[in-house]
């Protein structure tokens, strides 16, 4: 049994942010992830930019230091990689945690490898890797897909992007200039307000020149393995395909939250895991939650420039603890 004062789950953004708080406070802690550092960024498309600017995502007091505005995946996985070396975190990566167990005062965590015991755990596992999926039939099909890599695999393909934000219409612009046959399905009346605002005029552009062919109040209901049928205002379509990007959003492993004891809320968004909202602890006592999966189902809410806080907010707590 390895035995440490505290675990932090999750070696994204958040989960390195909580490590080094809690080493600046004394506390003997290491990170268990199942990839390897910032495996959520790794699986973001190549050619990604960020939203925030390179200086909001900053963690550790390391500069984040780019030429651009904004700064690019390759750079964040870059810059990630350098934090963990210059704070020198502990990181048992390509490591899943199976199961937790409260025993006492003490949480028991089962992983691929090895068991764990530790006194305070905090989770910070995101979002990413739980898509939300379609229930329509077909949507098991091999064909669909709930991640966007890169676009050269679809050249000269006929593919269907259902969604409306900014993974879906960022994948539909890499996939029209890749010389695929982009067609868009969106269930809103108009652009989503969420879209960055520097990619939504090449789209529409896009959109209007016919480059893409976008259904605005339209729905899937069914794939099969040549086409897509999608419910419109004028009635049904059916749509030839040969690959489909259901870009609809992630959630958090609610299953695997629920498995640890913390209670689930209902909020206008869904279900959100229970939390202290000045400590980042949950409902059981000395295990926290940071970063994305806090908000929940509302992934607009919290992001890496300020989920990276909570784990100041968890190291506070822990020593007024100790």
């Amino acid at each position: 049994m390895f035995k440490v004062e505290s675990i932090i789950i999750g070696a994204g953004p958040c989960g390195l942010s909580a490590s080094i708080e809690q080493k600046k406070a004394g506390v003997e802690n290491i990170i268990i992830e199942k990839g390897n550092v910032v495996e959520a960024i790794y699986n973001y498309p190549t050619h990604q930019t960020f939203f925030s600017t390179s200086e909001k995502l900053g963690i550790g007091d390391v500069p984040f230091i780019v030429e651009e505005h904004k700064p690019k995946r390759n750079q964040a996985l870059v810059y990630y990689r350098a934090v963990v070396k210059h704070h020198n975190l502990t990181i048992h990566s390509n490591e899943e945690v199976v199961k937790v167990e409260k025993i006492d005062d003490s949480f028991i965590v089962n992983t691929s490898k090895q068991n764990y015991e530790c006194k305070y755990l905090t989770v910070a596992t995101g979002y990413y890797g739980h898509p939300n999926t379609l229930d329509v039939p077909g949507s098991e099909l091999p064909k669909v897909h709930h991640y966007f890599k890169e676009a050269h695999p679809y050249f000269d393909k006929d593919v269907v992007i259902i969604g409306g934000k900014n993974s879906a219409i960022d994948a539909a612009i890499e996939l029209e200039k890749a010389g695929a046959r982009v067609t868009a399905v969106y269930r809103g009346s108009s652009y989503s307000k969420s879209v960055k605002p520097w990619i939504l005029p090449l789209y529409t552009s896009l959109v209007n020149h016919e480059k893409i062919k976008l259904h605005f109040e339209s729905e899937v209901i069914n794939i099969d393995e040549e086409t897509v049928t999608i419910k419109t205002l004028n009635g049904e379509e059916k749509i030839k395909n040969d690959a489909v990007f259901a870009m609809i959003g992630y959630h958090p492993d609610y299953t695997f939250l629920e498995s640890m004891g913390i209670e689930l809320i209902t909020n206008e968004y869904g279900t959100a895991p229970y939390f202290n909202s000045e400590t980042m602890e949950t409902n059981v006592a000395n295990l926290y939650i940071a970063g994305v999966i806090a908000a929940g189902n509302d992934a607009n809410t919290i992001f890496i420039e300020n989920g990276k806080f909570h784990g100041g907010m968890i190291a506070e707590d822990i020593m007024s603890k100790r």
